[in-house]
């Protein structure tokens, strides 16, 4: 992929500040990243397989935290989001806030680097992060390789991890995850037709840790 901003951590610092910034003023929790339907996708997986309601769910790249209060809506009660962006906590705990979901938990956390407490996760969700690591100006490929370190640090053996990606096909994230992962199911998504071909816009895969 070619270097982005979107791989920067000024850049999503200064989108977040904006979306607290609208909260404050009018109360819009911001961006759903790939829609409602993405975090539809994700409960009914879960239900559909009676992942356990006490199952300890990490949401890496939390953001406004919208898909840890839909999965609270939906009765799971031991969740945790991080994110690098202070900005983006402050809005995640604003919308928990005004949600009233005061038992999610979140924290400011790099991923690359997360500290001893982040571990032992039965499920950990991505929507975006990983995309957004491999637009990063500086050693995207490390960066990637970091990433699916600490992923093997902090989901139980075991675990299940879902990724939804809108820049990654699906052989290209099985060769990412191979080392300590193994694919368990591709979920729907929404198909496009261009030139006569038809691919997905978004993929979403299950994998399950080694």
């Amino acid at each position: 992929f070619s270097p982005s901003v979107l791989g920067t951590r000024e850049h999503w610092d200064a989108a977040y500040e904006r979306e607290l910034q609208t909260f404050q003023d009018i109360g819009d929790t911001g961006e759903i990243w790939f829609g409602e339907e993405s975090m539809v996708r994700i409960i009914r997986w879960l239900e559909k397989h009676k992942v356990p309601l006490d199952s300890s769910v990490l949401d890496i790249g939390t953001g406004n935290g919208v898909l840890l209060v839909e999965l609270a809506k939906s009765g799971y009660v031991n969740l945790t989001g991080i994110d690098y962006s202070p900005s983006a906590i402050q809005l995640s705990e604003k919308v928990r806030e005004k949600e009233g979901m005061s038992n999610i938990k979140l924290k400011v956390e790099d991923f690359l680097a997360p500290s001893a407490e982040l571990s032992g996760f039965d499920i950990c969700i991505d929507k975006g992060t990983f995309d957004a690591i491999s637009l990063d100006p500086s050693d995207a490929a490390g960066k990637r390789k970091l990433y699916v370190g600490s992923l093997c640090r902090v989901l139980k053996p075991e675990g299940f991890f879902l990724i939804t990606s809108c820049n990654w096909t699906k052989e290209e994230l099985l060769n990412e995850f191979r080392e300590g992962f193994e694919i368990l199911e591709e979920l729907p998504t929404p198909k496009f037709c261009f030139g006569g071909r038809i691919g997905n816009s978004v993929t979403a895969l299950v994998f399950q840790r080694k």
